[in-house]
């Protein structure tokens, strides 16, 4: 009965016959500095708990939404899955164990979790080792079948494959499948540093220092590979100190059992075989299994910093809920469930990877909003809005709106993509009152966008 109440309620506050409301001038200034039509936004203000919106522009309107998407694959995942969902890696002797010897294969099967970083790795290979496990004489084999085989191109969204926001999803996802370079001016030329160590591979560091480039945003190098050197080249600018940036370089499995050789050794330990894929002898218990940080860290780390790999093993782990390989058609099937459930009709909805790194997925101001609103009012809502960057503090916004009245008083999810700037979130104005925003710009010079979207956000502090 509460959950039916709840229900009526939301769509009671979310009536589509609100009348529009015209834009404070302020916004409109910003918009028309930026070149960007109000046709090419979408906005939904509204006081929490209130009958129609304060600000409804295209409110209705489908629109890619970038990585506010992250706000639906959260909270659908803390109700479906609860914050206290934990993710297993599984590790499995494929052979007889005698002597610190395994004459046979170590084999790994993974289920998606999105944050085994090399760290946590490296303590659980030091429990291997504990256990009694020294030298693997056979291969080292991924059972990753707990997804779907899943076809990805990591050059395919801006033909940047080595960056690691492009990564794709893996069921043995290890330490986000990406290499963290540090360079730092030295001369003319630049210190690298690699982390993590991969075995077999090798570093070549062709970076010189420039005093005529400007500082870090104007550094030109890259990496890539030649066979099994890791090539970097390029510039960095002499005076501004030490650069910090990821890359991801090689495919998961080969990552994978290089970071593993490396550690593996490292442990004192030695393997002889190669890697490849394979299944578990589920017919035997697991050798070890290590359990991954709960569902309210993970989601911290999706919205805070945009995390989109991460939010897309969220998302899959939807629908390997379902007893068939995770996969995201399945997920969104999984979604558009969930929200019926909750009486919550987004007919305009579409969803490819949950994470809003897409051109095709789209939602609505008004029904973004209604998440927004669903997610106040669930048992899960300090956990959820916990996650969101706080504006002037931390994540995405801690550069906006600092050391002023709105700091730290606005919670509120990000998303940019080439033509598309957005935020959403919860906004607590100086009139005690508590709003949920959602602006959306779809438009070639969405890049401009900020002035107006932060001419918004002064306003309804101000004045509401």
């Amino acid at each position: 009965m509460k959950k039916v109440l709840t229900t009526l309620l939301l769509l009671g506050s979310f009536s589509a016959l609100a009348a529009p409301q015209n834009l404070p001038d302020t916004v409109q200034d910003a918009l028309k500095r930026a070149g960007i039509p109000v046709s090419s936004v979408g906005i939904w203000v509204q006081e929490q708990g209130a009958a129609s919106p304060l600000l409804n522009i295209n409110g209705t309107r489908a629109m890619n939404p970038a990585s506010t998407m992250k706000l639906l694959t959260t909270t659908s995942a803390l109700d479906s899955l609860t914050p206290a969902y934990r993710w297993k890696t599984e590790a499995y002797l494929d052979g007889k164990l005698d002597n610190g010897i395994l004459q046979g294969n170590l084999v790994f099967k993974g289920y998606g979790d999105p944050k085994l970083t090399i760290e946590q790795f490296w303590l659980w290979l030091l429990e291997l080792r504990q256990r009694g496990l020294r030298e693997i004489r056979g291969d080292v084999v991924l059972d990753t079948n707990y997804f779907a085989p899943l076809t990805h191109d990591p050059a395919e969204f801006d033909n940047d494959p080595t960056r690691a926001y492009n990564v794709g999803p893996h069921a043995l996802l290890l330490n986000f499948n990406a290499l963290r370079l540090r360079l730092i001016p030295n001369g003319a030329a630049t210190t690298a540093l690699l982390e993590p160590q991969l075995a077999g591979y090798t570093l070549q560091n062709r970076v010189r220092t420039s005093s005529k480039l400007a500082c870090h945003p104007n550094d030109a190098y890259s990496a890539h590979l030649e066979g099994r050197v890791i090539v970097l080249q390029g510039e960095i600018a002499a005076d501004c100190g030490e650069v910090e940036d990821y890359f991801s370089l090689l495919p998961h499995e080969q990552y994978f059992f290089a970071a593993f050789t490396a550690l593996w050794q490292e442990l004192g330990g030695s393997v002889q075989g190669k890697v490849r894929a394979g299944t578990a002898p589920l017919e035997v218990p697991p050798y070890a299994t290590h359990t991954s940080t709960p569902v309210s860290e993970v989601i911290r780390d999706i919205n805070k910093f945009s995390n989109n790999i991460m939010a897309r093993h969220l998302f899959l782990t939807l629908s390997g809920q379902t007893g068939e390989a995770a996969s995201p058609a399945r997920s969104a099937v999984v979604v558009q469930q969930w929200l019926a459930q909750q009486g919550l009709i987004f007919p305009e909805l579409v969803l490819e990877n949950g994470a809003g790194l897409s051109r095709r997925e789209r939602i609505s101001p008004e029904h973004l909003a209604q998440v927004l609103q669903y997610a106040a009012n669930s048992p899960y809502s300090a956990e959820l809005q916990a996650s969101l960057p706080i504006l002037g503090i931390d994540g995405t916004v801690k550069k906006r709106f600092k050391n002023c009245a709105l700091t730290g008083h606005a919670h509120l999810k990000t998303g940019t993509l080439d033509g598309v700037k957005s935020i959403a979130g919860y906004v607590d104005a100086h009139s005690g009152k508590h709003w949920l925003i959602v602006f959306i710009i779809n438009h070639a010079r969405a890049a401009q966008g900020q002035a107006a979207q932060d001419a918004l956000l002064t306003w309804l502090e101000k004045n509401n």
